[in-house]
């Protein structure tokens, strides 16, 4: 299906020598963002004024609605236009109130054509229903793949005026429709090889024929305990080969990252309430202890030598060749995640995982430093919100060496924040804003 690696290698290249430039445009002066009416914190030109960000970095407004609504993920083409899932029509059963768009949701790519930092243009490049809620994108090349329970599509553009001109199943019969915990975003490595992971609502990958998934040692990938659990992490050939399950037993890895080294980063959310999120770095084919690995009973049954503390209990971290976590952030929601590895932000950034957390209103880094065999992080914020609806959602470095984030901008009702990251609580407001950070 990428019958043209080196085109797909190539695209890298062109991303990290490519050049954006941008105005700096600076938080208005003065501006008391908790002062402000509701109604004004909700306008784009206020956006910024609740954000405090790391020293030596400034933010601006790349995007906001009605350009662009609730994006699930983002990626960048070798042309430096970013391309963003919308979720406009988001888990509609949980909000009967909500309007539903019955032409579907969209992908779209944004452009800054004049070179003055904001997007003044925007093409829908398809748009469905059998794309609604996607939460996953890459684009390479002339390929753009989307990943969206129950399926993957591989949309091909043959002759380049951004319409697909194909489009054709990778993978179906993936769990998790409508839901977080399914399919998430592929991401392109060092290998010229591909990565993703599902959550533990998505159970198993099927081909296009509807036919059970092997992994490269006749292995079924069905999390049914024989042998793998619960979410996974997967790296495969670039037409879907040799897939091989590169960690199991995870709850909800949103987004895989890979560094130039091939090392292997995720998040993971625990039981919802039970403060347990965790960073993991992921060593190959390890076991992650969601769930006991031989019984698949929960981390709430009893078992001998179990942690007293509910986050730690939480990951099965006393039984054997369980892979310990590289750090527990208590409570959140996480989402995007990458690994800065350009020149453009602070030293201490740089070469370290960034990731978005809407939980906890925050884009933050995790400072890695070696420890034994493994791994130790502590947290460095790189922007976070005093506004309650501000809700990053993915991270993704744009060609000059800056950095872009989405935020889907909802609101926080009957006093529940846990309803409303799990798309439960949901205005009809299409309140959106994307966030360039840069020094």
């Amino acid at each position: 299906m990428f019958p043209n690696q080196i085109t797909a290698k190539t695209l890298v290249i062109i991303i990290a020598l490519g050049s954006l430039s941008a105005c700096m445009e600076q938080p208005k002066a003065n501006i008391d963002f908790l002062s402000l009416s509701e109604q004004e914190k909700r306008n784009p030109e206020y956006a910024l004024a609740s954000m405090e960000v790391a020293e030596g970095l400034n933010i601006e407004l790349f995007a906001s609605e009605p350009m662009v609504t609730n994006p699930t993920n983002m990626a960048i083409d070798a042309k430096g236009r970013i391309w963003v899932c919308e979720a406009r029509n988001y888990r509609l059963f949980a909000n009967p109130d909500n309007s539903y768009d019955d032409s579907g949701d969209r992908i779209l790519i944004l452009e800054d054509t004049n070179g003055d930092g904001k997007a003044d243009t925007s093409k829908v490049f398809y748009q469905g229903e059998d794309i609604n809620a996607a939460l996953g994108i890459a684009v390479l090349g002339n390929k753009v793949i989307v990943s969206v329970s129950p399926k993957v599509f591989i949309f091909t553009d043959e002759n380049g005026d951004d319409l697909p001109d194909s489009k054709e199943i990778l993978f179906q019969g993936i769990e998790g429709v409508d839901h977080d915990h399914g399919v998430h975003a592929f991401v392109f490595g060092p290998d010229g090889r591909l990565y993703f992971n599902f959550g533990n609502n998505g159970k198993q990958l099927l081909d296009k024929n509807g036919e059970v998934v092997l992994d490269m040692h006749g292995q079924e990938i069905v999390g049914n305990g024989q042998p793998y659990r619960e979410g996974m992490a997967f790296r495969m050939n670039m037409d879907g080969t040799n897939l091989e399950v590169l960690g199991h037993n995870f709850r909800n890895p949103y987004e895989i990252a890979i560094d130039s080294y091939g090392g292997l980063w995720q998040s993971d959310n625990d039981d919802d309430g039970n403060r347990g999120t965790r960073i993991n770095y992921v060593m190959e084919y390890g076991n992650y202890g969601y769930r006991d690995l031989l019984s698949g009973a929960s981390w709430r049954e009893r078992r001998t030598g179990w942690d007293n503390d509910i986050p730690k209990r939480h990951w099965h971290l006393n039984d054997p060749g369980t892979v310990p976590n590289l750090l527990q952030t208590g409570s959140g929601s996480p989402c995007g995640i990458l690994v800065y590895e350009d020149k453009m932000l602070p030293q201490k950034f740089q070469n370290q995982p960034i990731h978005a957390e809407p939980g906890h209103n925050v884009v933050r880094a995790y400072i890695i430093g070696e420890s034994e065999a493994g791994y130790t992080a502590k947290i460095e914020n790189l922007a976070k919100s005093k506004d309650d609806w501000f809700r990053p959602d993915d991270v993704t470095t744009a060609p000059d060496g800056s950095f872009l984030f989405p935020i889907g901008m909802m609101a926080v009702l009957e006093g529940t924040r846990q309803k409303t990251l799990h798309g439960e609580g949901f205005t009809d407001c299409p309140l959106t804003r994307i966030i360039n950070l840069r020094t």
